[in-house]
C-alpha cells in the first residue's frame, strides 16, 4: 500500500509523540525524591528508610532524600505528606501506628485508606520489652512484673497511639500491671531519655533498641515474637519468659499520595524489590531484627485496612483516646 505524501509528515509526527510519551513514562524520576519520615531521627523508622534511601539514590540516579516530621504518633507526618503534590516525588514512609491513629485521634486532615496508596512494605520487627539496667534491677520479665506490684513505674513511648504505646497497654492488661505511659516525638527521642534513665523501661521497636542491648546499655527482657531473633539471640520470647500470648509486632513501609502515577509507583516497588535483595541491606535489617518481607500494591492495602480494623477494636476495648 502506498502511502500518501500528505500523510508521511503526520504519521512521523504521530510516532513521534508516541515515543516522546513513552520516554517520559519510562523516565521517572527526574528530580530528588523525599521520603517523609513521621518521627524525630534516630528512631526505629529511621532505621530502615536511611540505609534504604542511600541504596535508591545509587539505583535511581537521583537524590532520595529524608525529611523527618515528627509528632503526634506520626499523624503531622502524614498530614505533611498528604498536602504535598501527588506527583511521584513524595512519599510517606508509614508504620503501623498510622492505622491506629484513626481510632485514638478526633480530628485527622487526612484518612490513611482513602487518601494513600500502600507502596510496598519495608520492614516487620517485633518489639522487645527495654529496661535501663541503672533503674531497673530486674533481670528477667517474671521479675520485672514482680518489681511492679511495689514501685510505679513508668514506660516511654515514640508517641500517643504509636505500637510501642499500645504495648504498654496490652502488657498492663496482660500482666495485671499499672505501668505509666509517657509519650516521646519518636523513638529516637524516647531512647535518648530511655538511654540517660529518664524513663526506665519500653516496648520498644527492634530496630532501636537492639544496637543498645547488644552493647549493654540496656537490658532486653523478651521479645514480642514466637521466636528468637538473630539480632538479639540471648533475648527470650515472651512466652518464653513467662507471659505467652504477649505477642506484638510493627510495620513500615512507603505509601503515596494518592493520585500518584502508577509508572512511579511501579518503578519504586520494582527499585525497592532490588535493594532489598542485596546482602547489605538484608544484613542491615537483621541487625534491626526484622525480616525482608514481600509485601507490596494491592497485598500491602489488605494489610493496612485490616490493621485498621483490628487496632479499632482494641482502642475501643482500652478506652483509649487522644484530644
Amino acid at each position: 500500500m502506498t502511502i500518501n505524501p500528505i500523510c508521511r509528515p503526520l504519521a512521523a509526527l504521530a510516532g513521534l509523540l508516541l515515543l516522546t510519551a513513552g520516554a517520559q513514562a519510562q523516565s521517572w524520576p527526574q528530580k530528588p525524591i523525599m521520603f517523609v519520615v513521621p518521627f524525630a531521627p534516630g528512631g526505629g523508622t529511621d532505621a530502615f528508610a536511611r540505609p534504604l534511601a542511600a541504596q535508591l539514590d545509587t539505583q535511581l540516579g537521583q537524590r532520595v532524600l529524608i525529611d523527618n516530621k515528627a509528632g503526634a504518633g506520626g499523624t503531622i507526618g502524614a498530614s505533611y505528606a498528604n498536602k504535598q503534590a501527588a506527583d511521584g516525588y513524595t512519599f510517606l514512609i508509614g508504620a503501623a501506628h498510622h492505622t491506629i491513629a484513626p481510632s485514638i485521634y478526633n480530628k485527622l486532615d487526612y484518612d490513611i485508606e482513602k487518601d494513600f496508596v500502600p507502596v510496598i512494605m519495608l520492614a516487620q520487627p517485633p518489639h522487645v520489652v527495654s529496661v535501663n539496667p541503672e533503674k531497673i534491677q530486674a533481670k528477667t520479665l517474671k521479675e520485672f512484673i514482680t518489681y511492679t506490684q511495689n514501685n510505679q513505674v513508668n514506660y516511654g513511648s515514640a508517641g500517643a497511639g504509636t505500637t510501642h504505646h499500645l504495648a504498654g497497654e496490652f502488657f498492663n492488661s496482660m500482666a495485671k500491671t499499672k505501668l505509666n505511659h509517657v509519650p516521646y516525638r519518636g523513638a529516637g527521642p524516647l531512647m535518648q531519655d530511655l538511654l540517660a534513665g529518664h524513663v526506665p523501661m519500653a516496648f520498644d521497636g527492634l530496630g532501636t533498641s537492639a544496637p543498645q542491648i547488644a552493647g549493654g546499655k540496656l537490658r532486653g527482657l523478651a521479645v514480642t515474637a514466637q521466636k528468637r531473633v538473630p539480632a538479639l539471640p540471648d533475648v527470650p520470647t515472651s512466652a518464653e519468659a513467662g507471659l505467652p500470648g504477649f505477642e506484638f509486632s510493627t510495620w513500615y513501609g512507603i505509601l503515596a499520595k494518592r493520585g500518584t502515577p502508577q509508572e512511579a509507583i511501579d518503578r519504586m516497588i520494582k527499585e525497592v524489590k532490588a535493594a532489598m535483595a542485596l546482602p547489605a541491606i538484608q544484613a542491615a535489617w537483621e541487625r534491626n531484627g526484622s525480616i525482608v518481607p514481600d509485601v507490596s500494591g494491592g497485598e500491602f492495602a489488605k494489610v493496612v485496612s485490616a490493621d485498621v480494623a483490628r487496632w479499632r477494636k482494641v482502642v475501643t476495648e482500652a478506652g483509649i483516646k487522644v484530644d
